[in-house]
């Protein structure tokens, strides 16, 4: 048919041999997608710009939505029917959130699709207000302070809650069957020093219109603060686990004391190993997740539990080029909980996956007192050991997982309990932990085979130590009784403890790693 319509055009052969193979082309080449209006260039541009002027306040909202508080707030909720691509039928739709309560910067936030850049124009519409009233003078041009993300995560017809960016540069997400419980950040600046931390908040958003099939969502944001400018850019791909790409861009207008790479932050109000528990809860245990792990890039896994210390306590776990860290929630069985409507055991674990090699520098855990479950009171995240300085920009990348604990297991066996209580003849000063390990080459070890423990009890003596089969979870138990050294160079310290199994010279568990402050 081609050659029969070409005889009719009576074309010359040398305009057939330049135009023959062009028209083939057209036909075998896939067509790429437009070329979209914005990229993370574009954002780390804008970062760039806005480091080189001084820091501007965020304007203050109107008195009425200023003084809003928790229960208020929470009347407003935004119309579904109108979130963002829900009319074009598109795999994500974004539905948005108003100021007000805790959440008082406004945000801009953009769509990019091939057509150009389109502010999302807030209007009252949008909402609903319950028992609030307000002057529509008040609400003109008033923005948002964040938003939420929607996707059929757990069903193809329903479309599932999945990720929210709410709340100075908080983010959180969910894989399938959980629901919400530890948060991002995309930065954390001076935590736990004496002077005030320094919160950092996303001012722009640029949400790229997704394809039709599209399992990914882009997001590129603009973030600000006194002290540094940035761009970020989140490729989001919610599953079973959901995967988040972050790069991120920084550029410093003055130094600061400690930079914290990829915050997470959670809660640990009491677990089974705490003894702890307030008077009349009913509850085995409260909290969010219950452990951090790291993953070394000499092969080694190590296990922190959480706790929930009478002050404030940081550590630090020094490293060089770290696999992965991040906060988990292990126990994940109705019976470790007993709570209908929290639901602790549908928490998702967080595993931070560094790109590129982040060089030298410390996983530091800082835990809070807390006297209440509504307290967010742990804080991880990554401190390079090369301070940041002003005109020298800071790139880096990393992958985030929210899912099950599976997600990140160690190859080895792991900590499935830790329990304290007093010591051996309840002598004054003496401390037991009963460590419960399992998985990995312990599922296959006989019950009479003879485990050693690597141990270490910085400023403590080990008074007694032994290994027992635990026929009831199919693992093994190490018992431990410790007290304080009477030649310790500082009493007011707490004791440092660290303990693996191993057999011969085969390690077979992870690092348990643990400081109580009762010590």
């Amino acid at each position: 048919m081609v050659w029969a319509s070409l005889g009719k055009w009576k074309l010359s052969p040398v305009f057939l041999l330049i135009w023959f193979p062009a028209f083939l082309t057209s036909f075998c080449t896939p067509h790429s997608p437009p070329k979209m209006p914005f990229g993370y260039e574009d954002a780390v541009a804008k970062a760039r710009l806005l480091a080189q002027n001084p820091f501007q306040q965020p304007p203050k909202l109107p008195e009425p939505i200023a003084r809003l508080d928790y229960d208020q707030w929470k009347q407003i909720r935004f119309k579904p029917e109108d979130a963002l691509w829900r009319k074009d039928r598109l795999p994500f739709h974004a539905e948005f959130f108003h100021l007000g309560w805790l959440f008082n910067h406004p945000v801009q936030i953009n769509v990019v699709q091939p057509g150009g850049v389109l502010p999302v124009k807030f209007t009252p519409q949008m909402f609903t207000y319950g028992k609030n009233k307000f002057d529509p003078t008040v609400l003109k041009d008033l923005g948002f302070a964040g938003f939420r993300l929607h996707y059929p995560l757990n069903t193809p017809s329903y479309y599932d809650e999945f990720a929210v960016f709410l709340g100075a540069s908080y983010f959180r997400a969910v894989g399938r069957n959980e629901d919400y419980g530890l948060s991002a950040r995309a930065l954390a600046i001076d935590t736990a020093l004496p002077t005030p931390e320094e919160f950092p908040f996303f001012k722009e958003f640029w949400l790229v219109r997704p394809e039709p099939k599209s399992t990914a969502l882009t997001v590129y944001a603009l973030l600000d603060s006194p002290s540094v400018s940035g761009a970020c850019k989140f490729v989001i791909q919610p599953g079973k686990t959901t995967l988040f790409h972050v790069t991120t861009t920084l550029f410093f207008r003055k130094p600061v004391q400690r930079l914290g790479i990829a915050p997470l932050t959670s809660m640990f109000f009491f677990g089974k190993g705490t003894n702890c528990r307030p008077d009349d809860d009913f509850r085995p245990q409260v909290h969010d997740s219950d452990g951090l792990q790291i993953a070394s890039s000499t092969g080694e896994w190590i296990w922190r539990p959480l706790i929930n210390p009478k002050s404030l306590l940081v550590t630090s776990f020094e490293l060089t080029n770290p696999v992965g860290f991040g906060l988990f929630q292990r126990d994940v069985n109705f019976a470790d909980y007993q709570d209908l409507e929290a639901k602790y055991q549908k928490r998702p674990s967080s595993w931070i996956v560094p790109e590129k090699g982040w060089g030298k520098g410390r996983v530091e855990l800082v835990e809070i007192p807390s006297n209440a479950e509504k307290y967010d009171n742990i804080v991880s995240y990554w401190v390079p050991a090369e301070k940041p300085l002003p005109g020298k920009p800071v790139s880096i990348s990393y992958e985030i997982k929210w899912g099950a604990p599976e997600t990140a297991e160690p190859p080895f066996g792991r900590v499935v309990a830790t329990r304290t209580g007093a010591g051996v003849g309840k002598q004054k000063g003496t401390r037991m932990y009963l460590i419960d390990f399992k998985g990995g080459d312990l599922d296959t070890i006989p019950a009479d085979a003879k485990l050693q423990a690597d141990l270490f009890a910085g400023g403590g003596k080990i008074v007694e130590h032994y290994i027992v089969r635990n026929k009831y979870i199919h693992g093994w138990r190490l018992v431990i009784n410790v007290r304080k050294a009477k030649n310790a160079p500082d009493s007011s310290r707490p004791i440092e403890l660290r303990a693996a199994l191993r057999m011969g010279g085969r390690i077979l568990t992870e690092t348990w790693s643990y400081i109580d402050p009762k010590l």
